[in-house]
């Protein structure tokens, strides 16, 4: 009889980090390619970012455009990528107890090992952008409890995110965050965090394990990872650094093509071989030496 070698559940090993104390770095990952850099530079956890995933799939800004269905599929096709534990983004369950439901299930079954879900309005918008819009905090809370029994005895960590910061300050994050660990959440993710300031605050005034996202282009990337640690975050994402850089990195190749009419002027390019052990070619090419037709002759 085989033996096969049992690992714990992402969602498991992601919590059992958490527990002992050690605080997970998880970069944004708009698709499953740069989930694997992600992977292969070395992190403990990816995050499916909404906005990189809406970059991606349709080209467009984060505004509520993508649904259920494809923001699950986006994150099945990246845990079948990776082996790390994913984050994925679950925007604000897609409507009501029927839908938060099915959210849930949806993410189980793709291998996501935690999701957030939101007290914004529909439609609902970037974290990063002003004009939002928020439900009442008790309606959330009563969703994220549908949430948790929805999820039963599966392995999933819940977060529970509040976009308040912006809109009303934050004192109202800070206590909706509250709120929201009573209703039994994992985890609690204070979003739109733009200052250094607001980092402190939020981690002095929400005790437990919490999330903070780290975003480029604002004062907060002055914090090491360290430093986020010792103020007593559990996780940080950061959530645009690969999509921006990738953007920007592919905009200079393509401007450097039309000028000089061929590629190797631009920015230093992957060869065809560091792309190949990026997406895992060897590992096909054996499973075809060993078992395929043409290796075994």
């Amino acid at each position: 009889m085989n033996q096969h070698r049992f690992e714990l559940s992402p969602a498991r090993r992601l919590w059992g980090h958490i527990e002992d104390g050690h605080i997970i770095a998880a970069p944004g990952a708009y698709d499953s390619l740069s989930a694997r850099l992600v992977e292969q530079a070395g992190f403990d956890a990816v995050y499916l970012t909404g906005l990189g995933a809406t970059a991606s799939r349709l080209g467009a800004p984060d505004l509520g455009l993508l649904s259920q269905t494809e923001m699950t599929e986006h994150a099945r096709n990246m845990t079948r990528a990776v082996s790390i534990p994913v984050i994925a983004d679950a925007d604000t369950g897609y409507g009501g107890p029927a839908n938060i439901e099915r959210t849930i299930q949806e993410h189980v079954q793709s291998g996501a090992a935690a999701i957030h879900l939101e007290d914004q309005a529909l439609p609902k918008r970037c974290g990063q952008l002003g004009g939002l819009r928020l439900v009442d905090a008790e309606t959330h809370a009563r969703n994220l409890r549908c949430a948790i029994e929805a999820r039963g005895n599966a392995d999933l960590l819940i977060i529970g995110r509040t976009d308040a910061i912006g809109p009303l300050g934050t004192a109202e994050a800070v206590r909706r965050a509250s709120i929201y660990q009573e209703a039994g959440v994992d985890l609690v993710f204070v979003d739109g965090i733009t200052k250094i300031r607001e980092v402190e605050e939020v981690a002095a005034k929400v005790p437990g394990p919490k999330v903070v996202s780290i975003v480029d282009g604002n004062e907060t990337t002055a914090l090491t990872k360290r430093d986020l640690a010792d103020l007593g975050f559990s996780v940080v994402f950061y959530a645009v650094t690969a999509l921006f850089t990738a953007t920007q990195a592919v905009s200079d190749a393509l401007a450097a093509l039309a000028v000089n009419g061929s590629p190797g002027h631009g920015p230093t390019a992957a060869s065809y071989p560091e792309f190949a052990q990026v997406v895992g070619l060897p590992a096909f090419e054996r499973l075809d030496h060993d078992y395929g037709i043409e290796g075994r002759k």
